[in-house]
């Protein structure tokens, strides 16, 4: 998701330029040196993947980085290169504006339009079209689809389907113009609110109602059609952002946590505490994760006395001590923008001091390079818990799932996840010319080598294959579980 929302900021500086002394080259040298001196992953990567290939790959992006003159161009090519040393908590990220562009409202939309105007569109008598849907017996990609403010009509025209606005805002979009194709082998193009497009491998029905590409969903508007119940509680699952609680039958109860950003800690507590009685008298838990990419540790402190059934060893992470590094810990015990409370500033400010008696080195802050996390209860229900798992999961997901994995009666049901934990705690470098922000992390884990996650993932203990529906998911490992 994060890859996504990052190419729709740059696509708002597509007249940027870079100035003569800031141009692509000399930011490319910039991150480089940042990125060598302070990033905890740097070194480990280097061991990893060796000098040699390092110096080819600096070659190689140094002569492309002489050419480029443009900002989105150049924010892409330093995005490429940082991609030679792992696949997350890492990149570049535009600066954000300080206050909006003061234009005409109206001469803004009226040239946005006209930009827009000579788009493709597809002539369709709109009412017949709607009485042609009503009175089909079969059913397929054709129909009339919401999504957000748009809806969109798919018509079969020849071997492939065109989706056509029939509502949209009136700026970047007008009626009759072209908002998505699906071709005759089943690929799709999606154009986005810009117009630029994204393509998928394939575009597929959930059910009668659902038409879903990548990260694009649409609901069926027009024919109305019966939905099913399977098909609703997957929709409900992995199309909203708020967790839920949910039975699946008698022995069965499902918890649904699309997020463990911090932001969702109350809401996930709140589902969690109210549905704890209900969830300790049932044999069978079902704890889908699928596509919760992470966020704090602390989001999920109330599961682990549900799953628990003997001490949690945690392995701890060292920190790299530099100055630019040492003074995020610095700003957290003496900013109030932050909203640290007394302790947490003391705690900070005693790292500070301890990170900053030895520079250049990894610094472990705890006492120890393992805890235990132990309860005192280990409850009798559920007796046994699925948690469903794939490869948008990682960071904090990742890391509650070693936790969970050393409960007896958690099993992982799904793909290997992402692989992006091991180097972490994200930080952010503002560039010289303040154009962009180079996000670079902290600390490694003390897991590193024997245990690595990164780049590699965590598999789960019952593949599901695509010979199974996501949206049948939920089903297999309510099966698995009564067996």
């Amino acid at each position: 998701m994060k890859k996504h929302h990052l190419s729709f900021i740059l696509l708002l500086l597509p007249f940027a330029v870079l100035g003569q002394d800031c141009d692509c080259a000399s930011n490319l040298k910039w991150v480089r040196e940042t990125f060598e001196a302070n990033d905890a992953g740097f070194s480990y990567a280097l061991s990893q993947k060796g000098q040699e290939a390092y110096e080819q790959h600096n070659k190689a992006y140094e002569g492309k980085a002489r050419e480029i003159d443009d900002l989105q161009e150049c924010m892409q090519t330093l995005e490429n290169w940082l991609a030679f040393f792992r696949s997350g908590h890492i990149g570049i990220q535009p600066t954000q504006s300080e206050g909006p562009v003061e234009v005409s409202a109206a001469q803004s939309e009226a040239d946005i339009r006209k930009s827009f105007a000579d788009w493709e569109k597809l002539e369709v008598d709109v009412p017949a079209f709607l009485e042609y849907l009503n009175t089909k017996t079969t059913h397929d990609f054709e129909g009339v689809w919401a999504s957000g403010p748009y809806e969109i009509g798919v018509k079969k025209v020849a071997d492939a389907y065109l989706g056509f606005i029939i509502k949209a805002d009136g700026v970047y979009w007008t009626e009759g113009q072209v908002k998505l194709r699906i071709e005759a082998d089943g690929s799709a193009t999606y154009f986005m609110r810009d117009h630029s497009p994204e393509h998928f491998e394939a575009a597929e029905l959930l059910g009668n109602n659902y038409l879903t590409m990548g990260f694009i969903d649409l609901k069926r508007k027009l024919p109305a059609l019966p939905p099913d119940p399977e098909i609703e509680l997957h929709v409900r699952a992995m199309f909203n952002d708020a967790p839920f609680f949910d039975r699946v039958d008698a022995n069965t109860a499902l918890l649904r946590i699309p997020s463990f950003s911090y932001s969702e800690k109350a809401a996930i507590d709140s589902v969690v505490l109210a549905n704890q009685e209900l969830i300790l008298q049932t044999p069978n838990l079902i704890i889908d994760l699928r596509n919760n990419g992470g966020g704090s540790d602390g989001s999920f402190q109330e599961l682990l006395p549900i799953l628990y059934t003997n001490p949690i060893r945690t392995v701890g992470v060292e920190f790299l001590s530099t100055p630019l590094n040492n003074q995020r810990m610095l700003d957290f015990a003496e900013k109030d923008e932050y909203g640290l409370d007394k302790e947490t500033r003391k705690w900070a400010r005693k790292s500070y001091k301890k990170l900053s008696k030895q520079p250049g080195e990894f610094v472990l802050l705890s006492e120890e390079t393992v805890t235990e996390t132990a309860f005192e209860t280990v409850h009798p229900f559920p007796e046994r818990i699925a948690i469903l798992i794939n490869e948008n999961n990682g960071s904090t997901t990742e890391q509650f799932l070693l936790a969970a994995k050393q409960s007896t009666k958690v099993k992982l049901f799904g793909t290997t996840t992402a692989g992006v934990l091991d180097i972490s705690n994200m930080h952010y470098a503002d560039a010289p010319c303040g154009e962009f922000q180079l996000a670079y992390s902290l600390s490694r884990s003390l897991r590193i080598p024997d245990m690595a996650i990164d780049d590699k993932g965590i598999q789960p203990d019952f593949y599901i294959g695509r010979d199974i529906p996501k949206y049948k998911w939920v089903e297999f490992a309510a099966e698995r579980l009564a067996r």
